[in-house]
């Protein structure tokens, strides 16, 4: 099996921004379908893996969908201007500091630097007063290496240090690597009904895990994501939420209340697997789960949560032995207490 750096690796390179997502589609299909029995992606590009439950089985199969999403947050080239340079707007919720002196890619592979007018204060920098340096000598040189409309995303370093990952969009490719995991380690027969989700345009809205949801009509759903810590120097509000001292049960957030019955099946899976355990209370944002829970007549709804530092920003951070833990943690609930 791959470590999880690796399979990060492999995940995280992929170009995938929201509404963009085929080419992380194919990775993560080409990894998955070994270990389930059906692979096959929706109407909106949702990544849809199953593993059956063995044939006959009617008498207590449930069915559970567990649900990361794969697309990134982004960029868009709004206008190019006489020098060659590149305006944009946001795809995703990205802070103005977190844009600045940062490198981006573009599917075509064309590489750029967002930098900002230097005339204007830097705390009264808003999106329409930076932009993209590609290296272009006038407007019809830039135009032949980007369009109008094409995306990008953050690109950086990889790196495993100390137990821990660092690099761009940890959010939400590591949820993903989480579930590939545990679909690794799955045995041989199951007796639920098991759906991998991996949602596409969650950063814009939980469009892909609406119409998932929707279609899936599942019983249970869980949703893998990443969440804000409170271990960094003065952190600006408290957060009980620690990179390193186990994944994060949800309890709510801005978007969602977790049924307590899911949290307690969760909870009695962490003891009977000895994994430490915390208790996510996030006080802004949201994720899949939200939609999963206001599906038709109504699902219920739990979350476990990766505590990430720098989330959406180019170099984001986690712990290893968390993700691990995350999807021991999925198996057991899969296998012993939902």
């Amino acid at each position: 099996m791959n470590n999880v750096f690796e399979l990060y690796k492999e995940v995280a390179s992929a170009f995938g921004p929201s509404g963009r997502e085929t080419k992380i589609t194919n990775v993560i299909s080409s990894i998955a379908k070994k270990y389930v029995d059906d692979v096959y992606t929706d109407t909106l590009g949702n990544l849809i893996c199953r593993k059956r439950p063995p044939v006959g089985s009617q008498e207590n199969v449930r069915k559970i969908a567990f649900a990361a999403h794969m697309d990134s947050i982004g960029i868009v080239v709004t206008y190019i201007d006489d020098n060659g340079f590149l305006r944009f707007s946001n795809i995703g919720g990205i802070e103005i500091q977190d844009f600045l002196h940062t490198q981006v890619i573009f599917e075509n592979g064309t590489h750029g630097i967002i930098s900002h007018e230097e005339k204007t204060e830097l705390s009264k920098l808003k999106i329409n007063n930076l932009y993209i340096d590609i290296g272009a000598k006038n407007r019809e040189q830039a135009e032949k290496m980007v369009s109008i409309g094409d995306f990008a995303v953050f690109t950086s370093p990889m790196f495993e240090q100390n137990g821990v990952i660092s690099g761009a969009y940890i959010d939400d490719r590591i949820g993903c690597v989480a579930l590939l995991i545990t679909m690794m380690k799955l045995p041989k027969t199951v007796n639920h009904d098991l759906y991998f989700v991996f949602t596409v345009q969650e950063e814009v809205g939980l469009r892909g895990a609406t119409t998932a949801a929707y279609a899936l009509e599942p019983d249970i759903a869980i949703a893998i994501d990443v969440t804000d810590t409170g271990d960094l120097p003065e952190h600006k509000y408290p957060m009980a939420c620690h990179m390193g001292k186990g994944p994060a049960i949800k309890v709510m957030d801005r978007s969602v209340l977790c049924s307590q019955k899911i949290r307690s099946a969760l909870e009695e899976a962490a003891l009977v697997a000895a994994i430490p355990v915390q208790h996510e209370i996030l006080q802004f944002g949201g994720t899949d789960t939200a939609a999963f829970q206001r599906s038709r007549a109504g699902v219920e709804v739990g979350a476990i949560s990766i505590p990430t530092r720098y989330i959406h920003t180019p170099n984001e951070m986690c712990s290893v032995n968390d993700v691990i833990q995350t999807a021991d943690l999925l198996l057991t609930a899969i296998t012993q207490t939902l």
